[in-house]
């Protein structure tokens, strides 16, 4: 069920393509052993994989289970993912998988989030600017750095973002509208799940820059809750809105 694929860069990049082919083969029904068996045949009989670390494959596999395998809590996120991705054309599922990779991933949220803001202030960013961001809150380790560096080209590889003509040097690409509310809601709620408390105001979640590759509608707290029962929205202040996850 895995297609093959330009081995340009295979080995750093999750490619857009193995997260398409795994929610098909959930809306086919199959198993997460079966999904997972399927995975790792391919990255074994793959060429532009033999050799490699044994970290790189548990990176991949580790982004892929974002959709196949979540974490307990994450289940019900996934499985509403799942629904409102399954009438949607292939083409327009990017927006889904960032979703849901960054309620499970939070390093990719965070990575983007980085970008985000080196991009406002900024219209070439460099690899080293974002190495040095990420260092400074998960220390200088060569996982960090490895792990960067694979989201950095999974950017890349999805149009997320565009390699400047200097090596190491990044671009913004132009950025994707998102005029379905269903899916800024998950958005949203993608980056509640990667806060521990579960909570940010609404005008923190509009402005996140990790939200860069999206031009996102206006959206109420009222009408998010009365769309979504698991974020609840408590005011306070003048004009304020918190939204946070539903615990019970």
């Amino acid at each position: 069920m895995i297609k093959r694929h330009d081995k340009l860069g295979i080995k750093q990049t999750i490619q857009k393509q193995w997260m398409d082919s795994v929610v098909k083969m959930m809306l086919a029904g199959l198993s997460e052993r079966e999904i997972r068996d399927e995975l790792n045949s391919y990255l074994a009989a793959e060429k532009p994989f033999k050799g490699t670390k044994p970290d790189t494959h548990r990176f991949i596999i580790q982004i892929l289970a974002s959709w196949f395998a979540p974490e307990k809590e994450l289940i019900l996120f996934r499985d509403h993912a799942l629904e409102l991705i399954r009438n949607k054309n292939p083409q327009h599922w990017l927006s889904y998988h960032w979703a849901v990779i960054s309620a499970s991933y939070p390093f990719w949220f965070n990575v983007a989030k980085q970008i985000g803001r080196l991009l406002k202030l900024q219209d070439q960013i460099t690899q080293a600017q974002i190495f040095s961001r990420l260092k400074e809150q998960y220390g200088d380790r060569e996982t960090v750095v490895r792990n960067t560096r694979y989201t950095i080209r999974s950017f890349v590889a999805w149009g997320i973002l565009a390699d400047a003509n200097v090596k190491g040097c990044y671009e913004q690409s132009e950025t994707m509208i998102i005029s379905d509310p269903n899916l800024l809601i998950l958005l949203y709620e993608s980056a509640l799940h990667t806060d521990k408390e579960g909570r940010a105001t609404l005008g923190i979640l509009k402005n996140n820059p990790a939200f860069f590759p999206f031009q996102m509608p206006v959206l109420t707290g009222d009408f998010i809750s009365q769309q979504r029962n698991t974020i609840d929205v408590v005011r306070y202040g003048l004009d304020e809105e918190l939204l946070k996850l539903r615990t019970e």
